[in-house]
């Protein structure tokens, strides 16, 4: 699916219809330049889904949890990883094994490390807007 995002709210507006796309458990690889509207669409994704507090980057914290009733939602920025490896200090096997969705930023440098993604959404800014491409990887 491809579609083009004219503004940030359209960015957030996606998101939110996201939540009744994506499957409750999984792995999405977000895919995007800095400034791309990665944290954006996960923002829109929780609004979707109900959840009324702060979404941040996990730029800085590596990883973010948010609890919607029964289902976890985990939002991971791997930007500032400097080795693959470092994901073992952090226990990133278990997110994994929990009944949860998990969103997971700059997926490249954890190669090795991360399962194959149920979905792969990538962002790109084209002017004012941004392009976006979903791809499902999970079998049907």
């Amino acid at each position: 699916m491809n579609k083009y995002l004219a503004s940030t709210e359209a960015t957030e507006q996606f998101g939110a219809a996201l939540w009744t796309i994506l499957p409750e458990t999984g792995v999405v690889f977000l895919q995007g330049e800095l400034g791309a509207g990665k944290t954006t669409l996960v923002r829109g994704f929780l609004r979707g889904a109900g959840f009324t507090g702060a979404v941040k980057s996990p730029t800085f914290t590596l990883v973010e949890e948010y609890n919607l009733g029964e289902r976890k939602i985990f939002h991971f920025d791997l930007y500032r990883l400097s080795d693959p490896e470092e994901l073992e200090w952090i226990g990133i096997r278990d997110y994994f094994s929990k009944n949860c969705l998990c969103f997971i930023e700059w997926a490249e440098r954890g190669i090795g490390f991360l399962p194959t993604p149920d979905a792969v959404i990538s962002l790109a800014v084209q002017g004012l807007g941004r392009n976006l491409t979903l791809e499902s990887l999970a079998e049907n």
